[in-house]
Formats: structure tokens, C-alpha cells, sequence
């Protein structure tokens, strides 16, 4: 009898306990789980596939066993005009995103486009495929899905890479985003707050519906980039901020990622980086007009999947 004390209050601080994990995690997930996904959660589904961080089909991180964002003009089979369309193109193999792997990711009315109009229900992970985000309006009542183009229009993957005006990388750059620890000092999240005015609308809860992981990061050292593709479309300016940041701000105390243009140039030179940086210290110090040349990066990089990813956030 003598802790019989201690054995209630036992009790009663498990009990507590177990009643705040519920409130603050178990039910605001039953609300989020009942929540249809948005288009903008779509795009990300189709844009960053299964996975941004470790995982079986990218042990390594290296942006592996992603999906290809591409801008079309004209239509892949017939080749007639249409309107700047982004689809995304899986590549046979390809894992697809959890949306279209789980019917309860999407939402109930989303799924059911995404069948009926969409067929998504004819996606074959090792033929691959191309997708489209479109919307259905009933009632007044505006409702997004997923297109399964290969299916609907008989665009296939070799056609469609072939018309595309422009191909983006952005699935791989997220998981280059992720690896280098882009999330530690910038947010994906700009608050209810004056950051409406600099950062731009802030995301609401189906925007994330299937994306993983969802990269709010927790600690903002640096401006949120949710919106920063909408601020800045330069990739010139990008390549200089990711080479060198001092370059375009002289007290950023953002890290270099030149490692990530490999060690030759798009023409295919090597890349001196103690050269680079002898001439950049003479600039600094006033001895040399200009700063020197930052390389162009060849295609295959890990840098052009990280600015591409950038480049992507609208």
C-alpha cells in the first residue's frame, strides 16, 4: 500500500498522456485524412513521384526513380497548336505517387474524376505513362483530377519527351532539395501574416495531400521559397546564388554547392575550382574588375535538378 500513490499517479500521467497525443495527433488526422486534394497537390504528386528523401527505389538520394515535368506546345501525336500545357511523364519503372496508389489519398470526389474522366484506373507502373492535372466543374463547384493522357489520348512517353518545349527535373531537385539540407534554414510555409505581402499566398491543407516528405521546415534562417520560381525565374541568377551566394549577396551566410556541377562544364572542361576562387578573392579585394564566369552546368547535374526544383516553386 505504501506506492499505491505512485501507482495512480502512474495511471493518471498515462492517461494524460494518451489523451494529448489524441487530441493534438490522432484527430486533426482524422480532419486532415478527410480532406480533398487541391490541384496544386496534384502538380506535386506528378511532379516530385513517390518519394523525395531515402527510399528503396533511391537508396542513395541521388534523385533517382522520378517523373519528368514537361512544358508542351503542341500536341505529341498529332502535332497540332495548343496551349503552354505542363504534363508529367513517367518513364516505365517509375514509381508512381501514393495518389495513384491508394484511393483514399486524393479524396473521394477527386478519386472518382480521376477514374471516370481520368482513367487512372488503367496506369500500369512497369509501361509507365504521361498525366495531366485538369478540373471538372459541377454545380458551381470546381473539382480537380488526374488525366492519364497515354490512356485518354494515346500520348506515350517517347512522343511526348520528343514535343516537349522544355523538361524539368523538379521531381529529382526536390530530392536534392531535401539531401542538402536546402529545409534547414528555408520554410515551403509563409504564415497568415505580413508574409502574404513578401512570400505569397500560404498553402492550405490539400495542398500536401500525398506529397512526401512535405518540407515546411521548422527553423526560417533564410526567406521562405514556396513562391520563389513567381519572384525569380532567372536561371542565370540561380546558378550564380547556388556556386557562390556571395556573389549576389557579399554577407550570405548561405554554404556553396559548386560540388554539385560535377567536375566538368557543359562544353565538357574541367572545372578549376582553386582557380575560380583566386580570381573571385581578387574581385572581392578590388584588384579584378569583374567577378569570373560561373559554368554552365551539363544537363545530367545534380545542380540542374536543384534549380530546376527551384525554378518549379510558383
Amino acid at each position: 500500500m505504501g506506492f499505491r500513490e505512485y501507482r495512480i499517479g502512474s495511471i493518471l500521467f498515462g492517461v494524460a498522456l494518451s489523451s494529448s497525443m489524441m487530441i493534438t495527433i490522432y484527430f486533426p488526422g482524422l480532419d486532415i485524412s478527410s480532406v480533398s486534394s487541391t490541384s496544386i497537390a496534384l502538380e506535386k504528386q506528378l511532379t516530385y513521384g513517390k518519394n523525395s528523401s531515402f527510399d528503396y527505389g533511391d537508396p542513395f538520394v541521388q534523385g533517382k526513380d522520378k517523373p519528368i515535368k514537361v512544358l508542351l506546345k503542341k500536341d505529341p501525336i498529332t502535332g497540332a497548336t495548343m496551349d503552354d500545357t505542363n504534363a508529367y511523364v513517367f518513364k516505365p519503372g517509375t514509381s508512381l505517387p501514393s495518389g495513384l496508389v491508394h484511393e483514399h489519398i486524393m479524396g473521394a470526389k477527386v478519386q472518382a474524376l480521376s477514374v471516370s474522366l481520368g482513367k487512372t484506373n488503367q496506369v500500369d507502373e512497369s509501361k509507365g505513362g504521361v498525366f495531366l492535372v485538369q478540373s471538372s466543374v459541377k454545380d458551381g463547384v470546381e473539382t480537380p483530377y488526374i488525366e492519364f493522357a497515354t490512356a485518354t489520348r494515346g500520348w506515350t512517353v517517347e512522343a511526348t519527351l520528343a514535343a516537349a518545349d522544355q523538361q524539368m527535373l523538379a521531381g529529382s531537385g526536390k530530392t536534392m532539395f531535401v539531401r542538402e539540407g536546402c529545409w534547414w534554414c528555408h520554410t515551403l510555409l509563409p504564415e497568415e501574416t505580413h508574409d502574404w505581402q513578401s512570400f505569397g499566398r500560404p498553402p492550405v491543407v490539400g495542398d500536401f495531400n500525398g506529397e512526401s516528405p512535405t518540407t515546411f521546415g521548422s527553423d526560417r534562417k533564410a526567406p521562405d521559397l514556396l513562391h520563389v520560381g513567381s519572384r525569380n525565374s532567372s536561371k542565370e541568377w540561380m546558378m550564380m546564388h547556388f556556386f557562390n551566394p556571395r556573389l549576389v549577396q557579399p554577407h550570405s551566410i548561405m554554404p556553396r554547392y559548386d560540388y554539385l556541377w560535377g567536375e566538368t562544364d557543359k562544353q565538357g572542361n574541367k572545372i578549376d575550382l582553386a582557380k575560380w576562387d583566386e580570381e573571385f578573392n581578387a574581385y572581392r579585394e578590388g584588384t579584378r574588375v569583374y567577378p569570373p564566369e560561373v559554368p554552365e552546368y551539363r544537363d545530367d547535374t545534380e545542380i540542374r535538378m536543384l534549380i530546376d526544383f527551384v525554378l518549379n516553386l510558383k
